[in-house]
């Protein structure tokens, strides 16, 4: 059995944002003692904490996998022809057409997803 040493690298969004939205589904309980047809207020600063705390994109020299809210999709390097900054994201445009915006991922950070991809990249400007 053979072990290959993979790195990867994990961009995600800074962790205040999760507990931001802790602290809010926090403030959000006692409205629960009101009534309880304020449940669903629960759910959109549960959800905010969630997703910042999945929320990004992982990087190694298979490819990329994209973390959502309550998924992940893994896009191959094969797939992709070209990673494009524009404003503050980066996105991947695919060989099928379709853009993938890459969570977490700015401008700044292409150098280190180029380099822990392993591979040359087109990057578009």
């Amino acid at each position: 059995m053979r072990s290959v040493s993979r790195s990867r690298v994990r961009f995600r969004y800074n962790a205040a944002l999760a507990v931001a939205g802790v602290i809010a589904t926090i403030g959000a309980v006692p409205l629960l003692g009101a009534s309880p047809l304020f449940a669903p207020v629960l759910l959109l600063p549960l959800a905010i904490a969630v997703w910042g705390w999945r929320a990004g994109t992982d990087v190694d020299e298979r490819g990329v996998v994209v973390h959502a809210l309550l998924a992940q999709r893994r896009i191959e390097w094969t797939q992709v022809d070209a990673l494009v900054p524009e404003r503050r994201r980066v996105h991947a445009h695919l060989a099928n057409g379709r853009v993938v915006t890459l969570p977490a991922v700015t401008a700044a950070d292409l150098p280190r997803l180029v380099a822990a991809s392993g591979r040359e990249i087109e990057t578009r400007t």
